[in-house]
């Protein structure tokens, strides 16, 4: 078959494809399956629908974007990485699962492509970075990118957490470390053992930037089982990605607002459950952010930090504008949010809230339709807010004439 008509029959079954709905799952749904009825082919069959359909929705909508940040070398790298998986994918469409190898050639293929994805993040971040400096940035592509890597990301997040959940289950690369473990979702996490967990290894990371770091004190408050630690059904490391995000940030704040060789205030956390959330509050001495900067945090294309360089060995401390944006997604994910508070002149708490219940923690999933269309061919309104003049008024000119 030749090249053009490969590529035809490709995008045809791109947009088929993105025809169908993702199938949100809830972790209780994840859990469930992994712990009582575990089959082979009804993951397989399951997968070889629903990740084409996830890869499919967000494909559609890569292409929606402007055409110079689509042209620049670490977008259509990412391109390419996701054309690769759906076309591998697609080898299953029709394969049988009573197919002596079809499921083991099937979960070796699902190894690769979650290997090929591991940089998209950073890639994608420099993507945006290229952009940025060759074009600058006005407010309706920054508000178009911004709606799309929310969407993309999430897409991403859900997308491993399946394959790693087959992986898991049905491959050998269960971690004998945590043999309770369902997949990657701990049916009873212990949440202040995560904290202490993010905290050791930002405070490692930050002693690689300073001489110091602030201490860390914990608080729990379990209002269902008072003399218990709280534990959550929940993917750890989903936790722990979000909590060393904030660790990171509140350390970077209080080195630097305090200095290197003063006596540093606590870096504080506090752990509460209730009825229907789980909270977790990370508070900080760090001189605090602004209002006016707050929904910046969250902007993939704002930094405070300078940007670090893909090819360097080192762990960047910050940089790229993507880890409160992704861990808020890590958060809204299974239902869930991450909130910064701030005082400026003191510090901030960010809190992530994460649903009590895994019956209630249902993956929240972009969809592809007319809606996500319009939102990419509409032109930025007016403002219908009134806007500070920049002069004072000459009053003397409404003087009333005697």
């Amino acid at each position: 078959m030749r090249l053009s008509a490969i590529l035809m029959n490709t995008s045809a079954k791109i947009e088929y494809y993105s025809r169908f709905s993702p199938s949100p799952l809830s972790i209780k749904q994840f859990l469930e399956f992994g712990r009582d009825n575990a089959c082979e082919k009804t993951s397989y069959m399951f997968l070889r629908k629903e990740l084409p359909v996830r890869l499919a929705n967000t494909m559609r909508e890569v292409n929606l974007l402007p055409d110079k940040l689509l042209s620049q070398p670490s977008v259509r790298l990412v391109q390419k990485w996701y054309m690769q998986s759906f076309l591998e994918l697609l080898e299953y469409e029709n394969r049988s699962p009573d197919d002596p190898h079809a499921l083991n050639d099937f979960l070796e293929v699902l190894i690769e492509i979650r290997n090929r994805h591991n940089d998209v993040v950073p890639t994608m971040a420099q993507g945006v970075i290229e952009y940025k400096e060759k074009f600058g940035f006005d407010p309706f592509s920054t508000s178009n990118i911004q709606y799309f890597l929310d969407r993309f990301y999430t897409n991403r997040i859900s997308f491993r957490m399946l394959i790693n959940q087959h992986t898991l289950l049905f491959g050998n690369d269960t971690n004998p470390a945590h043999p309770k473990h369902i997949g990657s979702i701990d049916p009873a996490c212990n949440v202040a053992d995560v904290v202490n967990d993010a905290y050791e290894m930002a405070k490692m990371l930050c002693e690689q930037y300073y001489p110091t770091a602030p201490a860390l004190n914990i608080k729990e408050f379990n209002a269902k089982a008072p003399e218990k630690p709280i534990q959550a059904v929940y993917v750890p490391s989903h936790l722990f990605h979000m909590l060393f995000e904030l660790f990171k940030n509140a350390m970077r704040a209080t080195v630097e607002h305090h200095g290197e060789n003063k006596e540093l205030p606590l870096v504080k956390a506090k752990v509460t459950l209730g009825k229907e959330d789980l909270s977790v509050k990370i508070s900080d001495r760090g001189g605090g952010v602004p209002l006016r900067k707050i929904d910046r945090l969250f902007n993939y294309t704002y930094s405070t930090a300078p940007t670090p360089s893909l090819n360097s060995k080192r762990v960047p401390l910050a940089g790229f504008g993507h880890g409160l944006p992704i861990s808020r997604l890590y958060a809204r994910y299974f239902q869930g949010d991450l909130q910064l508070y701030s005082m400026e002149g003191v510090g901030t708490d960010a809190v992530i809230y994460l649903k009590a219940l895994s019956s209630e923690s249902f993956e929240r999933l972009p969809v592809f339709n007319k809606s996500a269309w319009r939102h990419y061919q509409g032109g930025p309104g007016a403002d219908d807010w009134s806007n500070p003049s920049k002069e004072p008024r000459d009053a003397s000119k409404y003087k009333a004439k005697r």
